[in-house]
């Protein structure tokens, strides 16, 4: 589906993808990464809208580069707005489904069923200056899928919509996934990519860091530290205790709160009562790094600045 072989963009002394070199085959991935990090500038490499500084770029097997049959092939959902304020909604929709070389009538009818299909079939025939920003962002969706696309790339979909229109989202891209298609979901929030798929793609400073299921990842780091926090009557007594009885590869205390970095979490867990007991320490709070993705983008990012 995509395939980037050394894929170098700069723009002028700054260097917004850095020799990006990746492969994936048909299926839903997440593209993760802090603001900045290079994710727009890789999706518009990929949509075609950017050359390459170096490298190529392939996506179904052709250029996207000017590519109006590929283009086609694929439905995109911008991070910027770029939309008409003196049009409905509806005739936004259509006009571009033409551009796509539909019918009339062909245009006509995706416009309409993909509208009523992110929620926007009340609203369609109200002008876009007239809409909230979750309902701009559910029009971007709509003229995305209205041409049936094989393969859905979505920057930030999620901006400015509320709990609910969340929700609805979530559910149409899960049946998109379920027919079959393919999609790229790009989004610096991780609990918006776990709700639609497990598979991602961890970016930063415009180099890949890591790609593959969050348990993939999770096996290629075991023997890294688990981090747990503790707040505790006496941090210092605590802390020295665990250094002594080597369960503890790195302690730190700020504000009172205790951080413990162990590569044996299990033994720490079975003995920390009894410990706690013999040292006389009171613990009123425990946190540990779960199995989100949020935690294996924090070790990830400790990993790229040498942290870990």
């Amino acid at each position: 589906m995509i395939e980037l072989k050394n894929v170098t963009k700069l723009y002028g002394k700054v260097i917004g993808v850095n020799d990006f070199t990746l492969t994936l085959e048909p299926g839903a991935y997440g593209l993760l990464g802090p603001n900045g990090s290079g994710k727009s500038t890789l999706l518009n490499l990929i949509t075609g809208q950017l050359r390459p500084t170096l490298g190529t770029v392939r996506i179904l097997g052709r250029s996207p580069r000017n590519n109006a049959r590929l283009f086609r092939q694929l439905g995109y959902c911008p991070g910027g707005e770029g939309m008409y304020s003196d049009v409905t909604g509806y005739d936004w929709v259509r006009y571009l489904q033409r551009l796509h070389g539909m019918t009339v009538h062909e245009a006509d009818s995706a416009a309409k069923s993909s509208l009523a299909l992110v929620g926007m079939e009340a609203a369609m025939n109200r002008p876009i200056s007239s809409y909230s920003r979750g309902m701009r962002q559910r029009t971007k969706l709509a003229q995305a899928i209205a041409h049936n696309p094989e393969f859905l790339i979505l920057d930030e979909p999620f901006n400015g919509l509320d709990p609910i229109g969340r929700h609805e989202l979530t559910n149409v891209l899960r049946d998109w996934i379920g027919q079959g298609k393919s999609l790229l979901f790009a989004s610096h929030l991780l609990h918006e990519i776990e709700s639609i798929t497990h598979s991602f793609l961890l970016i930063c400073g415009g180099r890949l860091l890591a790609s593959g299921t969050a348990e993939e990842v999770h096996t290629m780091m075991v023997g890294l530290p688990n981090e747990i926090e503790l707040k505790c009557s006496d941090p210092y007594c605590l802390a020295s205790r665990l250094m002594g009885e080597r369960v503890a590869d790195s302690v730190r205390i700020v504000e009172g709160l205790l951080t413990v970095a162990t590569q044996q979490p299990q033994r720490l867990y079975e003995q920390l009562p009894v410990w706690l007991a013999e040292s006389n320490v009171k613990v009123t709070e425990m946190r540990s790094a779960d199995e989100s993705l949020q935690a294996l983008f924090n070790s990830l990012m400790k990993m790229h600045r040498g942290e870990l």
